[in-house]
């Protein structure tokens, strides 16, 4: 078992390494969409990247269903295994929308022999969600 202090410091030294190893101004909450964001998540038991719709609940809803148009294009042509969640419990409690691709081998942020397959996976997906967000920014936004 880590410490609380070695948890942080493990947690500090992936995600410096992974901006050092893949260098890349990602959108994440900056798609200038109010409630719709961009995730990295990994922890002891996962990783995955994910397009989060929070907040507002009518809004949410409409993204949603834009979203749900896209759907055939975003699996056909970016991301195959793409997860769609209309309704995603957060560990907090916090009810969200969740498209995400989860990486399917068995890794833990505490495993350091893990992380370079983390990090290639973050890097290879991210590109995918970013470009097919790009891609359809006009329809996603209106």
């Amino acid at each position: 078992m880590f410490s609380k202090e070695e948890r942080k410091r493990l947690r500090q030294d992936f995600w410096i390494s992974f901006g050092k190893s893949f260098p890349k101004k990602w959108i994440l909450y900056n798609t200038k969409i109010k409630g719709l964001v961009f995730k990295f998540h990994f922890d002891t038991k996962s990783a995955l990247v994910a397009l989060d719709l929070e907040g507002d609940l009518e809004k949410r809803i409409d993204h949603w269903e834009t979203l749900l148009t896209l759907k055939s294009i975003l699996q056909e042509n970016y991301l195959p295994n793409v997860i769609f969640e209309e309704i995603y419990h957060l560990e907090d409690g916090k009810e969200i929308s969740r498209i995400y691709l989860p990486l399917k081998q068995k890794v833990s942020i505490h495993n350091k022999n893990t992380w370079q397959d983390v990090m290639v996976f973050f890097y290879e997906t991210m590109i995918k969600f970013e470009v097919f967000f790009e891609d359809y920014r006009d329809i996603i936004t209106d």
